[in-house]
């Protein structure tokens, strides 16, 4: 088992304090979310690389939110699908090992039947995973609650995609996925759940609070995960939470080894 550690930065984290946070809690990369001053129109690079390299942390990045990558509308579904390409070049510049997005549309319920859409999910992300291949950048999906693709839908998408996944335990739980459920839904999956973006939760909504405050039990949910990075994603501009978090979740991963 090879469990590797890491962060999602939230909006209010730059890179240059997230590398530097990420190395004193000897974690091995940095999750960097691509939007807002992190946009790959603002973003540097070159300083992106330089920050990782000083500090030996590796870099994931999660693409930008809010892209409808499935619109019904033809110039909306290519917009998107160009920008998240552009960004996932922009990645490759600073060797980002893996990228993270959304299986979703912002199609109007009302209007449209969920199969097309769902369909449209699958033929987009087909798409940008060639992109990712391109440079060098493993593609993992993540699973988001009340949207066209649900968890239980990503069969579907491993069978018609070459995708991997990054499983949410959060929007999991959202969906009616208990600790052992999601222990299971991996079992049964881990051979594309590359990535897990690992948060806590106290009632069934989107918490994203830290580890060990919730009511999740990441030793039984992370059991049966072999080869994959864990990204502690918190709603918090305090590194000292994030810290926490890590060592909570450290610590539960470690059992797992010597239980």
């Amino acid at each position: 088992m090879t469990l590797e550690l890491g962060f999602v930065t939230q909006t209010t984290m730059h890179y240059t304090s997230a590398f530097p946070a990420a190395k004193a809690m000897e974690v091995e990369y940095v999750e960097l979310l691509l939007d807002g001053h992190h946009e790959r129109q603002t973003l540097d690079p070159e300083g992106v690389a330089a920050a990782a390299d000083d500090h030996d942390i590796d870099t994931v990045v999660h693409l930008p939110f809010a892209f409808d990558i499935a619109s019904p509308y033809e110039h909306v579904r290519e917009g998107a699908i160009r920008e998240l390409s552009a960004t996932l070049e922009a990645a490759s510049t600073f060797d980002a090992r893996k990228a993270v997005v959304h299986a979703t549309s912002n199609a109007w319920g009302p209007a449209w039947d969920s199969e097309p859409v769902a369909d449209g999910v699958v033929d987009a992300l087909d798409e940008l995973q060639v992109v990712a291949e391109e440079f060098g950048i493993e593609l993992c999906v993540e699973n988001i609650p009340g949207e066209w693709f649900g968890l239980a839908d990503f069969p579907r998408l491993f069978e018609a995609t070459d995708v991997s996944m990054t499983f949410d335990t959060g929007h999991a739980y959202v969906e009616g996925y208990d600790a052992a459920d999601q222990a299971e839904f991996i079992a049964d999956h881990r051979d594309r759940i590359s990535h897990v973006h690992v948060n806590d939760v106290r009632t069934q909504r989107d918490d994203h609070v830290p580890i060990g405050s919730g009511v999740l039990d990441f030793g039984t949910i992370c059991a049966d995960l072999e080869d994959a990075t864990l990204s502690v994603e918190v709603f918090t501009p305090s590194y000292e939470y994030v810290g926490t978090s890590v060592n909570n979740l450290r610590r539960q991963v470690a059992a797992l080894d010597d239980p």
